[in-house]
């Protein structure tokens, strides 16, 4: 009889999966129509903290994301900052590259996705240059600060050794993927560690305050200035058990004193202009489809998502 009911188990679970697996075939189908995500002007990805565009030529930031977009007809680029940097720096740089593309294909705006660090970068650039943003959207960004930062920031004060250390480490390790993704960038882990605290965005929001939340945990205006402002992210940790980052990630999660996070980023830190869903089944990493796009069995397909940030773009004439 125990056997006989493990057989069933066993059946019923691959059952499931392969439900599962044909909705999701039907859906990606669905959405992999001709023009899906042929938004009217390019789509530009911002990556986040120790970020990159292309690690040795051939590892997207976004993983599969760029791709899943171009395949629907969409312009993709995605941009390389300072992997340590505040987002005056980073986002100074982001506009450099926003004016370039300008220069060389007569790009008139750009619709902007960040992720992480990088969705300050582009509220930055929306702010600074609102003549080259239609829109702006943020996956997992902490735009009141992560717990995380704020607790480095604690366990190393200014001045002590912990400090120098972590910032030793944290220089080297922006170096070597600067260099492994051909950038040439400048690394300042202080002002990347204050930019991401509580009081960093705090000030930084103060300054940059378009979108922003009335409440707490709330949303804030869907356009300011004729700029579209949308946001997403993950409460999920411990999301695969083959995915090294998220052992990293879990022990984030333990600077949240148990109230919703992604690892890096609160639940409510992630809200800003339109919130589109602020509880995907995703860890930090898995919101641009990383590590090598290891995720939750069942959870959102992140490529999928980003098609239909596309297309929702597209609807609106963007």
């Amino acid at each position: 009889m125990r056997s006989l009911r493990l057989a069933l188990q066993a059946m019923l679970i691959t059952l499931l999966i392969s439900f599962a697996a044909s909705v999701g075939a039907r859906t990606t189908t669905a959405a992999s129509s001709s023009g899906y995500t042929q938004t009217r002007y390019p789509i530009v990805l911002v990556h986040g903290l120790f970020g990159f565009d292309q690690l040795f030529g051939t590892i997207d930031y976004f993983y599969g994301i760029t791709d899943g977009l171009r395949s629907g007809g969409a312009t993709v680029y995605a941009v390389e900052l300072s992997q340590l940097g505040n987002d005056v720096t980073r986002g100074n740089q982001l506009i450099a590259q926003l004016e370039n593309l300008q220069a060389v294909y007569g790009y008139s705006k750009f619709n902007l996705i960040g992720h992480s660090q990088g969705g300050l970068d582009v509220r930055y650039a929306a702010a600074v240059r609102p003549d080259l943003v239609a829109s702006v959207s943020t996956f997992g960004t902490p735009h009141t600060g992560s717990a995380v930062a704020d607790g480095i920031a604690t366990v190393a004060p200014a001045g002590s050794a912990q400090r120098a250390l972590a910032v030793a480490f944290a220089t080297a390790l922006g170096n070597l993927i600067d260099t492994f993704s051909g950038g040439n960038n400048p690394q300042n882990a202080l002002d990347a560690l204050s930019q991401l605290t509580t009081s960093g965005t705090a000030q930084f929001n103060a300054q940059f305050p378009a979108g922003m939340p009335t409440s707490s945990c709330g949303s804030g205006a869907a356009v300011v200035n004729g700029i579209r402002y949308y946001s997403s992210g993950g409460t999920s940790v411990l999301t695969n058990v083959l995915d090294p980052s998220d052992l990293l990630l879990g022990a984030g999660s333990l600077f949240f004193s148990g109230s919703a996070n992604d690892g890096l980023v609160g639940q409510c830190s992630s809200h800003w202009g339109t919130v589109i869903r602020d509880n995907y089944d995703w860890n930090h990493l898995d919101e641009v489809n990383q590590l090598l796009g290891l995720r939750g069995v069942f959870s959102s397909d992140p490529v999928a998502v980003y098609r239909d940030q596309a297309n929702r773009l597209k609807g609106l004439g963007l």
